[in-house]
């Protein structure tokens, strides 16, 4: 029996590339969101802090200004994507292990260093593993390529948020570090073993043309209104969904769940709902439209929030119940379904505004502005949290996904044809 078309194109040589592209990208992301901010409030860090120190993320906003760079060189022996992506993940590998040689309490300042250059490497590689994803998949590949690239990154999210967490109830932290930093072994890999992608074009001949080009043809296509529309519809779109998970981990410990609880319950119930939101969201989209998807999917992600507000409503347990771990894993998992299927029209919304001669610079920029709500804004996560309380917190979060949702009327109407930006 003949399988079926999707089987077929979903068992390829590049499908499986961009599984190793997904995981090695989103671990270090989910180290930093996950494993840091539970290992610092287990170590007495207060929620302030833990907050502020969001700060450290900045380098995933601003990639697009050395993206450029990444175009334009290459490293000798390697290649321009293979090279970089082999010298940041050695980096990323490397750094994980410094964390974990250090303690909070004495040297919470090396710390904040080593996050900012696991921050400076992680983003780094996404812009090489963004332009090498584009690269070798043709664009009839680009939905089901990039919807493989995006679950293999949740996917990743297992390690440091549930393996680490529960080996930390029985392991030293330094050893849960160790254990985390050698995920990075399989990315590399893959890296070393793939060919450099051809491009019919070659690299930009000078550095000027790398970084003037790419935002010339952006605003020439689309015009100054629309650009500045478009580029406010990324940030404000995933605000509020970004800003309600800043503080995650700690949420679910303040509300008295214990580290293996989370490891689990809460980071299981949320990651599957979220590679399922994303699969059924890339089929869905096949039919709806990406306009369309963008108002749907919008609206279930905000509607989401308000379980994390219920729990929050319930205030802190004594003893957790098994109804009170089915509540938490039906809350997360709702939540994570939003999240999978508007990060599934999201990624297509940036793919389709993309040109593909800048795919790399302008995915950068886009990607990057994307970032500032959880590199800036989350910063301030747990001074609101201090302020207003849990509920309220949350509330505030569902509000901020509002403008978002209002600017599709201008950047992705419900009636207009899903057409490419010509």
């Amino acid at each position: 029996m003949q399988s079926p078309d999707w089987l077929r194109a979903l068992l390829t040589r590049r499908m499986l590339i961009c599984v190793f592209t997904g995981f090695s990208s989103g671990l270090p992301l989910y180290l930093l969101l996950n494993l840091v901010p539970a290992w610092l409030f287990t170590e007495g860090i207060s929620l302030r802090e833990i907050g502020a120190l969001t700060l450290i993320q900045l380098p995933y906003t601003w990639k697009f200004l050395w993206s450029p760079l990444l175009d334009r060189y290459a490293l000798p022996g390697f290649g321009r994507r293979r090279g970089w992506m082999l010298l940041t993940q050695a980096g990323l590998l490397l750094t994980i292990i410094g964390l974990g040689m250090l303690s909070p309490r004495l040297d919470l300042t090396q710390i904040i260093l080593l996050a900012i250059l696991l921050t400076l490497l992680s983003s780094t590689q996404d812009i090489a593993i963004d332009a090498f994803r584009r690269e070798i998949l043709s664009d009839a590949e680009l939905g089901l390529g990039n919807s493989v690239h995006v679950n293999a990154y949740r996917i990743a999210g297992l390690v440091p948020g549930s393996l680490s967490l529960i080996l930390a109830d029985h392991l030293p932290w330094s050893q849960v570090f160790w254990i985390t930093a050698l995920f990075m072994l399989p990315g590399m890999a893959m890296a070393s073993l793939v060919s450099e992608p051809k491009l019919a074009k070659g690299k930009p001949k000078t550095l000027r043309e790398a970084v003037v080009e790419p935002f010339r043809e952006f605003i020439g296509r689309a015009g100054v209104r629309e650009a500045l529309l478009i580029l406010g519809f990324i940030f404000f779109y995933k605000l509020g969904d970004s800003l309600c998970t800043a503080l995650a981990t700690p949420f679910y410990l303040s509300m008295g769940y214990s580290k293996t609880h989370i490891g689990l319950v809460a980071k299981h119930a949320g990651l599957w709902p979220a590679v399922i939101g994303g699969l059924a969201g890339g089929l869905w989209m096949v039919r709806l439209g990406i306009n369309r998807a963008l108002w749907l999917f919008g609206v279930v992600q905000l509607v989401s929030i308000f379980g994390f507000a219920w729990l929050a409503w319930l205030g802190p347990q004594a003893s957790i119940s098994a109804a009170q771990l089915i509540a938490l894993a039906t809350v997360i998992g709702l939540e994570a379904l939003g999240v999978g299927l508007g990060t599934a029209a999201f990624v297509a919304y940036i793919a389709r505004a993309t040109h593909p001669l800048y795919t790399a610079t302008q995915f950068a920029l886009f990607t990057s502005l994307a970032a500032v709500p959880r590199s800036f804004i989350n910063a301030a996560a747990g001074w609101l949290v201090e302020q207003l309380g849990w509920f309220a917190f949350f509330l505030l979060c569902a509000a901020l996904a509002v403008p978002g949702m209002l600017l599709l009327l201008w950047v992705a109407p419900w009636q207009k044809s899903d057409t490419k930006h010509k």
